[in-house]
């Protein structure tokens, strides 16, 4: 297990002028969510996700070596066109990642970015954006140091890409990602995120994500402002214990594939993120009247066909809906039938559990 200052390298085998590296990233779907952190973008509690396949930012990073060292350089381009209020953010990245990966002032960097979803509507893009670029920025650290293990590579990678986003650290690696210390899950860390371990149900394999979208504008109250809320949230410290205790859960329900007990797990966990915002002081309601509408018709439909299928939410209006690949056919129809109306301009996106970030040669 690596601590945060084995990731500090002392010196580099080789020297590299320029060059660039390409990786998409994929979003993930918290199923025990992360709400509340501490300093340095350690979590108040552990969570699972499903890293989704189809979510996914994809970003190319291009390097050049710069004669003035004194300062971070780099221009950003997303879908193309400069973007002048993503930079604060990438620069305070740069800021928070330059003990780990000291060559970041040598470079010059053109960072070109893409997302195939909507960005700030509540599909985690910083976690697929921040990922990417960790993934990059591990590349060219491994052309300066080859001889770099692949669990040192990706597990470096998490931890860069915490600190850009916390839940980008679930969207390295692997299908269901761990991201917390949490006594009965062997390897898991505050730092980064780690492969779930234990076994995992057929029920659970290629499981489905149809993500609607209730509303792709930005939203109202950032992600950032909400965590911070949790400081000195009445209900705080019960929250952190529940999390516990719904982890513990999932590794039995994991195991023997209970979708009944999945589903109350997922729900529960959706509403209590909610509800943590609808309590903290100040407070704020991210979910629209249409979130609560498939909500309801999702639990006539449950309760009507037996047919395994849930919902879970993240920081926004959309609505996750979550079901066995076996149930896609009749799940998809009742989606058309019944839901598409609820989105905004009838819009939803087909996603699946993927494997995390690939590099595009």
């Amino acid at each position: 297990m690596f601590t945060a200052n084995d990731f500090i390298p002392k010196k580099y085998s080789q020297t590299i002028e320029q060059g660039n590296f390409e990786w998409s990233a994929p979003s993930n779907i918290a199923l025990v969510k992360y709400w509340g952190k501490k300093d340095n973008q350690i979590p108040a509690n552990p969570s699972v996700s499903f890293t989704l396949n189809n979510c996914k930012t994809i970003t190319k990073l291009a390097f050049a070596k710069k004669i003035n060292t004194g300062n971070f350089s780099f221009n950003l381009l997303f879908e193309g066109k400069p973007k002048e209020d993503f930079k604060p953010k990438i620069h305070k990245f740069l800021e928070r990642i330059e003990i780990y990966l000291p060559f970041l002032k040598d470079y010059h960097f053109t960072i070109d970015t893409v997302n195939t979803f909507p960005h700030s509507s509540g599909i985690a893009s910083s976690a697929s954006g921040m990922a990417a670029l960790a993934m990059n920025m591990m590349s060219l650290e491994k052309a300066l140091n080859p001889e770099m293990t692949e669990e040192y590579f990706y597990q470096k990678a998490s931890l860069l890409a915490r600190l850009g986003s916390g839940s980008a650290c679930r969207s390295v690696k692997g299908q269901v990602v761990v991201w917390g210390n949490h006594k009965n899950i062997s390897g898991s860390s505050d730092l980064f995120g780690v492969e779930f371990p234990n076994a995992i149900h057929d029920n659970f394999k290629n499981y489905q994500d149809t993500i609607l979208l209730v509303d792709k504008g930005e939203k109202q109250v950032s992600s950032t402002v909400g965590h911070d809320l949790m400081h000195d949230h009445p209900f705080a410290e019960r929250r952190f214990a529940q999390a516990h205790e719904n982890l513990d859960k999932l590794i039995t329900i994991f195991k023997n594939g209970n979708l009944e007990e999945f589903i109350k797990i997922v729900e529960s966990e959706a509403l209590t993120l909610h509800a943590m915002m609808m309590t903290s002081m100040p407070y704020f309601i991210l979910i629209k009247p249409n979130t609560l509408e498939i909500i309801n018709a999702i639990w006539k439909f449950r309760n009507d066909t037996k047919i395994p299928v849930c919902f879970t939410l993240d920081a926004g209006a959309n609505v996750h809906v979550l079901y066995p690949n076996k149930d896609k056919p009749k799940v998809l129809q009742f989606i058309q039938d019944e839901l598409v109306g609820y989105c905004q301009n009838r819009q939803y996106i087909c996603d699946q559990i993927g494997n995390g970030a690939i590099e595009i040669e």
